[in-house]
């Protein structure tokens, strides 16, 4: 007998605390100034900011490479000034993203999970589902990222309702109530699908499994149920595809055009030498994001902990429990990394091994539903092979103290994503805040050319609206080669024209492409670990003397 879904109450309850845990974090974060550590958030809220707040205004705002799900839920927050120069609007999204998925994880473990008759055992089950919802919730770097304005909260509770439908599409493939789940999966895999890209391998998955389960079914039955489902699921790669070949010549602009992950790395590797460990290499790739899926549950020294009941818990599904194998699913951004790591110029840099730095540590945040889950699953198999109530107990507690010392001990030493955030962000914040000083103390009407991919955040801490610059989004990416009589293009041949100040970056489109001869430099900003970045006035304007 297997038991139903969890009852309405406990759903609650899993809510509540799950909102009491991220409300709290957000406001500890917010009152020191943690919410804008990461460069990749910053750039988040000023994409969506810049949809309505710009020159030229709109969905071609939100660029390619980024997905646009996340900016345009964002969107309705940063209306208010003081949500945008704050960045609590780009977390509230975050937020409501985390509550959901603390609600998916005790879901899909509730609902996988067969209940005893027994009145001595039927607890096993309920309390593995509370098991799994807390490891999630409780996790220090999972806690600090969903008070940010980063995409892996909504990802997260996309990829776990997907897996939640799956199952229970599983459990009743025939039924009514199944394929409703199944439509439901299709829905969550379109967000997935616009959120970010290990979404469009989830999706592939699920599609190429679905019709295996659904084996024997009459074919007036399975055709319409596929159908739903791979639209929905190829909905949103076929839109994005389409969207970058209509705008910027080129359905792939995101994978490799300019802006793109591998073009940045190409553009920055030291000839002679490998971009990052695990290029061209998928075991060295895994090995690097299963360490950094380590660190993101804990400290070295207590990760063991954490792999051997992952291990475990998927050995048990894999010879034991196969009813449960649907669960297998969140296993799937391991080789979504390894093939990014090694062919799509994705580096993760981890602290323990070279270079011994932190950068995308982040990403094995991602594996997170799969260390809840078979960590419950492990204890439901222990507590069910014990032969009495009191070992059942005594390996309840152990695995809730080993759990929770775990976590004390990430907090304790910060959390590896907060590390990561911090050291990536001093010479960044450094500069935006000086940048920021020098801009604000300019006439409030002043008119700038940037590039603004740099330094947003210097005019989000200044307060000072998009509309107020000229950058490299007001310009006509469908016009190809170039497009020389883009807002853009033309402020750089003439900026006098257009523009009362100008900033540039040592290397940047402005630094390089600007008329220098209608520019006066006023201001030098020097910031160690970053270019130098030069205020400059331009002839037409006599306001800053």
């Amino acid at each position: 007998m297997k038991k139903p879904i969890a009852s309405g109450g406990e759903s609650l309850l899993a809510a509540q605390l799950a909102a009491a845990i991220s409300i709290a974090a957000f406001f500890y974060y917010l009152r020191h100034n943690d919410l804008l550590l990461y460069g990749d958030a910053v750039a988040h809220i000023n994409i969506a900011r810049r949809v309505f707040d710009s020159r030229t205004p709109g969905l071609l705002q939100l660029g390619t490479v980024w997905l646009p799900l996340p900016h345009l839920l964002m969107l309705p927050f940063l209306l208010s000034r003081w949500m945008w120069q704050t960045g609590i609007g780009g977390s509230i999204p975050s937020m409501i993203a985390y509550v959901f998925s603390v609600l998916g994880v005790f879901r899909l473990v509730r609902s996988v999970i067969p209940v005893s008759t027994s009145d001595d055992t039927k607890w096993i089950s309920q309390f593995a589902s509370w098991l799994a919802a807390g490891i999630f919730a409780l996790n220090p770097n999972l806690i600090y990222l969903q008070a940010t304005a980063m995409t892996e909260p909504i990802y997260l509770t996309l990829f776990i309702w997907a897996a939640v439908f799956f199952a229970e599409f599983v459990r009743g493939s025939s039924s009514a109530k199944a394929n409703a789940s199944l439509t439901r999966c299709g829905l969550c895999l379109a967000g997935a699908c616009l959120t970010r890209y290990d979404g469009w391998l989830l999706a592939a998955v699920i599609c190429v499994t679905v019709p295996v389960v659904s084996r024997g079914q009459p074919a007036s039955v399975l055709r319409p149920k596929l159908r739903n489902l791979f639209l929905l699921a190829a909905a949103a790669p076929i839109l994005w595809l389409a969207y970058n070949a209509a705008v910027y010549r080129n359905p792939l602009e995101f994978a490799n055009g300019p802006y793109s992950a591998k073009a940045i790395e190409q553009r920055t590797a030291i000839p002679g030498f490998p971009p990052h460990p695990g290029t061209a290499n998928l075991v060295v790739a895994f090995k690097y994001f299963f360490k950094s899926a380590q660190l993101n549950m804990g400290n070295e020294g207590w990760q063991i902990f954490w792999v051997s009941t992952l291990l475990l818990g998927t050995a048990i599904v894999l010879l034991f429990q196969r009813k449960l194998w649907p669960l297998l699913l969140l296993w799937t951004p391991a080789p979504f990394y390894m093939l990014s790591v090694a062919y799509s110029g994705v580096p993760i840099f981890i602290p323990v091994w070279w270079p011994f730095s932190r950068y995308n540590v982040r990403y094995g945040i991602e594996m997170l539903p799969a260390f809840a889950v078979f960590t419950a699953i492990t204890m439901y198999g222990l507590l069910r092979f014990a032969s009495s109530t009191r070992p059942r107990l005594a390996i309840a507690g152990v695995a809730i103290s080993l759990a929770i010392v775990s976590y004390v001990q990430a907090w304790r030493a910060d959390p590896v994503v907060f590390q990561e955030a911090v050291l990536n962000s001093r010479s960044r914040v450094a500069l935006e805040e000086r940048l920021a000083l020098q801009v604000a103390v300019l006439p409030p009407d002043s008119t700038f050319l940037l590039y603004v991919g740099d330094h947003a955040g210097a005019f989000q801490r200044a307060g000072v609206p998009f509309s107020q610059t000229i950058n490299e989004g007001n310009h006509r990416p469908w016009m190809q080669p170039a497009d020389p009589d883009g807002l853009w293009e033309k402020a750089l041949r003439n900026p006098a024209a257009y523009a009362d100040f100008v900033i540039a970056s040592d290397g940047d489109a402005v630094a390089t492409n600007a008329n220098k001869s209608e520019l006066q430099p006023i201001e030098v900003i020097h910031v160690s670990g970053q270019p130098a970045v030069t205020l400059y006035r331009t002839l037409k304007s006599n306001r800053a003397k």
